[in-house]
């Protein structure tokens, strides 16, 4: 092989060295940013769980206050549900 030729051959493995130099930091990189998604991922899914959990235990709470006060206080909240019923129907019509 002539001496050109091998430069040229020397020249071409360094620049492949370097380019899976290259791809493999990028790999590293991208294996690592991937891996921190996934976390915020998971701590993400977790907390929309505790918060949906939360509203529901809260919905629950309401409903059960609500039911209570309707059965101990039956005409109030008939008085309550008329009010209210009236005065949408007005706001609606204007």
């Amino acid at each position: 092989m002539s001496k050109l030729a091998n430069g040229e051959h020397t020249t071409t493995d360094r620049l492949a060295e370097n380019a899976h130099g290259s791809v493999d930091q990028i790999a590293k990189t991208a294996g690592r940013a991937e891996e921190r998604i996934r976390h915020d991922a998971a701590e993400v899914k977790q907390n929309v769980r505790e918060a949906s959990h939360k509203a529901r235990e809260k919905t629950d709470e309401s409903l059960h206050a609500i039911t209570v006060f309707v059965r101990d206080n039956p005409l109030v909240s008939l008085g309550l549900a008329f009010g209210a019923g009236t005065l949408l129907s007005a706001l609606r019509r204007h």
